[in-house]
């Protein structure tokens, strides 16, 4: 049985979701690796080691987060933290595609989000203790031209986890904590293909954060719970401003987006690519 009890991490074949696997199996957490490719959340577990098991897993299937939440029980004696990070990313105008491709994306962000909270807290409430963190992006607190489903899904992350938070406390549930991380554009399989994507600018406005620096913040809330973390912070300033002031927002976009796609041009040059 581990110290420090059973986590759960979704999308941890690669990427963010990988890196944050690894690290929490050095911390010394029976690490339940789930993905929907199975073969990538297994090389995920080649490098975290003992500590840590696969499962295939699409977090839109609800029984099929709780038997992975009942699993990391079974294998570690209780559930601490489960970390919901699996999440897509397409883009452009919301009229500009089939509707069933943005209620994946939904599907998977928002409803595959609400799918994990309520299988960990099936196994923290009874122990009357957890965590669950929950990557959002700073598109969850503001418009993103370009993103808009995307936005919306991330919209759904903030609330639901602010607010079951605040159900939790009313409830006398001191222990139980729920953080929520709005990171900036990370570097990871998201966003590998999207340099020519002028939908994707935005994503690209700031200056793009590497998977272990969201990881470092991931770890920062384990230690020391928060409702919400922006990252970079200053850039989840200017999200709030936007968001209370959508005029100043809506005149702003266009400059941002250009930025964006200046950052896309550079890095598409960088790896020797056209766009």
């Amino acid at each position: 049985m581990s110290a420090l009890g059973g986590a759960v991490v979704t999308g941890a074949g690669q990427g963010l979701g990988r890196e944050i696997a690894l690290r929490l199996a050095r911390r010394g957490y029976a690490v339940h690796v789930t993905d929907r490719d199975l073969r990538l959340a297994k090389e995920t577990v080649d490098l975290a080691g003992e500590r840590a098991w696969a499962s295939a897993l699409d977090v839109r299937d609800y029984e099929g987060c709780r038997t992975a939440a009942e699993q990391a029980v079974e294998r570690a004696g209780r559930l601490d933290l489960w970390v919901n990070n699996a999440g897509i990313l397409i883009t452009g105008p919301m009229w500009d595609r089939p509707m069933d491709v943005w209620e994946q994306v939904l599907e998977v962000n928002a409803i595959g989000t609400l799918h994990g909270v309520g299988a960990a807290l099936e196994q923290m409430r009874p122990t009357k203790r957890g965590h669950i963190v929950n990557i959002a992006s700073l598109a969850g607190l503001s418009a993103v031209p370009g993103e808009a489903v995307y936005a919306a899904s991330k919209h759904a992350v903030v609330g639901l986890s602010g607010s079951t938070l605040a159900d939790l406390r009313r409830a006398g549930l001191k222990d139980i904590h729920i953080s929520v991380i709005c990171p900036d554009g990370m570097w990871t399989p998201m966003l590998y293909d999207r340099l020519e994507e002028d939908e994707a600018a935005m994503s690209f406005s700031g200056t793009l954060l590497q998977p272990s620096q969201v990881a470092d913040l991931v770890e920062r809330v384990v230690d020391k719970p928060r409702p919400i973390t922006s990252a970079p912070s200053w850039r989840g300033g200017l999200a709030r401003v936007g968001s209370a002031s959508p005029a100043f927002a809506l005149a702003a976009l266009p400059a941002v987006h250009k930025m964006g796609r200046v950052q896309q041009r550079r890095l598409a040059k960088k790896l020797n690519r056209t766009g």
